[in-house]
């Protein structure tokens, strides 16, 4: 997983990773594991939770894709 990502969608949003891990209900320290890539399995709620916040997808978070763009989703808010 390309870690900077996490990061980068972090910080273009002025948010500190404790903020970030309020949002997504996870330790700042666990928060801070996915961002370095200590921990390659994140858990699926917490990758949802992510996209939706960020506007992003899955596939991006994930590095499956370089797009950043969003696409069309079925009935999640």
């Amino acid at each position: 997983m390309n870690t900077n990502k996490l990061r980068d969608l972090r910080e273009d949003r002025d948010l500190t990773q404790a903020d970030i891990a309020e949002i997504l209900n996870v330790n700042q320290t666990t928060y801070s594991r996915y961002e370095r890539g200590d921990i390659n399995n994140i858990p699926l709620d917490v990758l949802i939770k992510m996209a939706l916040f960020f506007d992003t997808s899955i596939d991006y978070i994930l590095n499956v894709t370089d797009e950043k763009k969003t696409y069309k989703r079925k009935g999640i808010k």
